[in-house]
Order: structure tokens, then sequence, then C-alpha cells
């Protein structure tokens, strides 16, 4: 489901679902809402209060664990820039050896799995011979 205004929104939803469907059901998919964005005083004082309780500024929108292995997933729309606070974060995530990935699409987002050496439950299309 689209709704207008939303990309960045409606690929997590997107991804979200797909890997739910094809990475091994002990997977943890996960995602940590990590800024609010109520204007004003009070979405001031709740964002004070989620900082207070560690939430970290540039955070991924997505972890994945699966099998031993660690992967961040930075959702982004096609035009989308990352913040510097985000640029932060992939950097501090790829110095201490885990898996970092720009998604842009679904397709960015299965890339980033089987480039980071994850096993899905869905088995890649035969290839049949060229003739």
């Amino acid at each position: 489901m689209m709704r207008r205004g939303t990309p960045e929104a409606d690929l997590q939803r997107a991804v979200g679902q797909a890997l739910r469907l094809i990475l091994p059901r002990t997977a943890i998919i996960h995602h940590c809402a990590n800024e609010v964005t109520e204007p004003g005083p009070r979405g001031a004082k709740r964002q004070a209060i989620l900082v207070g309780m560690g939430v970290h500024a540039g955070f991924a929108d997505l972890i994945v664990l699966c099998d031993g292995r660690v992967l961040f997933l930075e959702l982004k729309a096609p035009k989308g820039r990352l913040r510097p606070e985000q640029e932060a974060f992939r950097d501090a995530v790829l110095a201490q050896g885990f898996g970092w990935a720009l998604v842009r699409s679904l397709d960015d987002a299965l890339g980033a799995l089987a480039d980071h050496g994850f096993t899905t439950r869905i088995a890649p299309p035969l290839r049949r011979p060229a003739p």
C-alpha cells in the first residue's frame, strides 16, 4: 500500500514484509523508532526522554539478525540523502565489522542480504543454459 508523501515509510513496510517472508523464521527484523515527529515543546521533551533512554542519533532504520549475522539497513527515498549522523553511524558500524547497506528499493535490500551472506527460504531462480 503506497501512501502519498511517505516514500521511505512505504519502502520500509515493503522491505520488512519481504524480509519476514524470505528469511528463516528465526530471523529478527527490527525497527527502532528513534525520533519523534511531533513538533513543539511536547515533541522536544519526548525526544529528550528517548535520548536519555539510549536512542542513538543516526541509527539505521532496520536491523536484521539471522544465523549469527548482523546487517543494518538505512532506507532512503530515491533522492534521499544521508544526514551527517547517519554517515557517522554507518562508519562506526563498518569499523566494528558489522554489515550496513543503503537501501532505495526492495531489490537493494535483497542484494544487501546476498552481499552479506544471508541465506533465505527462497531458492534463487534456476538459470537455463544459453542456447
